[in-house]
Order: structure tokens, then sequence, then C-alpha cells
């Protein structure tokens, strides 16, 4: 009797794992390797395992500028950093760590593709801003000094004068530190 309920036990915890790993949500500190089947902008993906769960990533550390959605307005580069990720990892396997799983169930995940940091390289070329307010540890540094070289070479979006962060653009903040009126959706 005592086997035959470790059975059930073991079914019914199988059961349960497949019914969970559907819903894409990797735990934060692991390992997941996949294909990137949609890029959605130039800091999110989708990717699949092999298992077939699919897991909706935001890139650790950056955010790149927005792209129109629906009948919202881009950003400048919004759609340059979204055709520069897929160019690097669309329909590629690529390996992602978890770092943490954001408000909207997305993990947030550095993405590799043949061992490059392509969270890193997207800082980098100048097709999105170190996210300071969330990076931390070694990565820090190494992205805050990406960006720094992409400024100075005037990289992607560093062409422009005064690019506005994506964070600023979300808010509804006009450039130059100032605020507008916005309405709620």
């Amino acid at each position: 009797m005592g086997f035959l309920m470790s059975v059930i036990r073991i079914q019914a915890l199988a059961l349960i794992a497949l019914f969970l790993l559907p819903l894409g949500i990797a735990r934060a500190g692991r390992t997941v390797e996949g294909m990137v089947r949609a890029v959605y902008d130039g800091d999110t993906v989708l990717l699949t395992t092999r298992e077939k769960s699919r897991i909706k990533v935001r890139l650790y550390g950056i955010d790149a500028p927005e792209t129109q959605k629906r009948n919202k307005a881009g950003q400048p580069y919004g759609d340059v950093a979204k055709k520069a990720l897929m160019g690097k990892i669309m329909g590629r396997p690529v390996t992602i760590e978890v770092m943490a799983i954001d408000q909207y169930k997305r993990s947030v995940a550095i993405i590799r593709y043949s061992g490059r940091d392509i969270n890193r390289e997207m800082v980098e070329e100048g097709m999105a801003w170190a996210y300071r307010q969330y990076l931390h540890g070694p990565y820090a540094s190494e992205y805050i000094g990406s960006e720094a070289r992409a400024r100075s070479l005037r990289a992607g979006l560093w062409r422009e004068s005064n690019p506005r962060p994506p964070w600023e653009f979300r808010n509804g903040r006009k450039p130059h530190g100032g605020y507008s009126r916005h309405r709620r959706d």
C-alpha cells in the first residue's frame, strides 16, 4: 500500500509539473536553454524550450527604446533596436540565466548566444540604455561601461543629441526633465 501511494504521489507531481511548465515561468537562478521564437521589441523576446514551454523573457539590466504598439507612438531607434536584437538571436538556440521574475510574470534574464552576452551587446551598440535602477553586482559596471563607450562613439541612439530614456517616455515625461499631464488609459 505504501508503494502504491508513492507511485500516485509521483504521478500527481508529474501532472502538476506538466500543467505549470507551459505557463513559462522560470525560477530565478535557473539556466534555461531554448529557441527564440519572437522578438517583441529591443528588450523582450519569446523563448520556447525543448519541453515546448514558452517563456517571455525581459532582458536584464537594459532598457531599449519603445516600439510603436497599437495606437501608441514609439521612440526613435525603437524599431532599429528590435531589428538589431532579431538579427542577433531570432530563430537561434540561446541560454538564459534567469535573474528575477518581474511584475508581469516575465523571466528577467541575461541571454547568451554562442557565449556572447546579448544584453551587453545591445547596450554597447547603442541600442539600449544600461538600466541602472535594476542593475546589480558585476553587471552594473560592465553595462554602464558599455553605455559610456557607445555614448562616446555616438553609436546607435547616441547619434541623437539628447535621446529620451524609455522609462521617461513610458511615464509620460517631457524631455529635459519636465513633466506632462498624462491621461490614464
